[in-house]
């Protein structure tokens, strides 16, 4: 009987134990979030991460390339144009207004996330629709770039008709004079398509491939060249300083990879932004139908899609450092 009474209250303090101990520690629920962010928020974040290291290798394979060339073409040469104004030069000028485009939308991004966390269904809307028009804008201003450095000077993924002199000289006319055109070491200059010529013609050989010496007339007041099998002109002119000074020389076409890297970097950046531009409509979609509305988590998906989005904003920061400002 005695044995029977303690029995129970041995069972009896272990279930007080227990009772006790559950009261004093919470039970682990399995969906704590982590750092006090969701999954998929987490998930973002990883592939960002990722994503910055290809940028990198990008970027860096830029920099070793740009500084083992002997010349490198000039950014304020190169990027000088803008719609139409014909062929005045604005350096930088265009893409500094497309730089602004993007950081713009940037900002809306923000305000469209701030009022989701309001839960503020028609902010989120309007920020969101000037997001779109933003990453829109940034696309236009690129495509017109690319179309512009195809079409009009020439460039390609094989091809870079800009460079730098790495020596200062005087171009020649016809005749083989001297002309009022000159440049100092350092100067870049660009290789103009022939749009008409006529004259006598021969040919010679210069770097392995044919080329031929023609006459004539251009618009950009180009009297001497010479024109290899692509129609691209290499201009002669006269070295007046350097260890070559006295010898009639031609200009060569820029480095190839500048071209390359110009294309496949900025084309990489284009369709993360063409990419986060869809996916900014299908929200804005879901938006405006109230899909997020109806879940009550301060439209989580806009605050995911803020964070791709502030990501191609941040990599075109140093993508224009990198191609346009060193």
């Amino acid at each position: 009987m005695a044995s029977e009474i303690v029995t129970h209250d041995i069972e009896h303090d272990v279930d007080h134990h227990d009772d006790h101990h559950q009261e004093m520690t919470p039970q682990w629920d399995g969906g704590k979030p982590v750092f006090r962010a969701s999954y998929g928020k987490l998930m973002m974040w990883y592939f960002l991460l990722s994503d910055a290291f290809t940028f990198a290798g990008f970027l860096i394979a830029y920099g070793a390339l740009r500084f083992s060339s002997p010349s490198w073409p000039v950014p304020d040469f190169v990027f000088q144009l803008f719609p139409f104004t014909g062929d005045m030069s604005l350096p930088l000028i265009f893409v500094t207004f497309m730089t602004f485009v993007l950081l713009f939308s940037s900002y809306t991004m923000v305000r469209a996330v701030q009022e989701g966390h309001r839960e503020n269904k028609s902010g989120v809307a309007v920020w969101m629709f000037l997001t779109i028009l933003g990453g829109a804008g940034f696309l236009g201003c690129q495509a017109w770039e690319w179309n512009t450095l195809i079409s009009k000077e020439n460039m390609s993924l094989t091809r870079n008709p800009f460079g730098s002199h790495t020596q200062a000289g005087v171009y020649l006319d016809a005749n083989g004079k001297q002309s009022s055109e000159t440049f100092e070491i350092g100067d870049s200059y660009l290789i103009h398509r022939v749009g008409g010529h006529h004259g006598e013609e021969h040919g010679e050989e210069e770097g392995g491939n044919h080329v031929e010496e023609e006459h004539f007339t251009d618009p950009g007041n180009y009297k001497s060249a010479v024109v290899s099998e692509d129609g691209m002109i290499l201009r002669k002119f006269l070295v007046t300083e350097g260890e070559n000074e006295g010898q009639v020389m031609n200009q060569v076409l820029g480095p190839k990879a500048f071209g390359a890297l110009f294309f496949c970097i900025t084309g990489f950046h284009g369709f993360h932004v063409f990419s986060g531009l869809v996916f900014l409509i299908i929200i804005f979609v879901n938006v405006m139908s109230g899909l997020y509305e109806k879940r009550k988590n301060g439209y989580e998906m806009v605050e995911k899609i803020g964070l791709y989005w502030h990501f191609v904003d941040l990599v075109w920061v140093f993508v224009f450092l990198v191609f346009y400002l060193l």
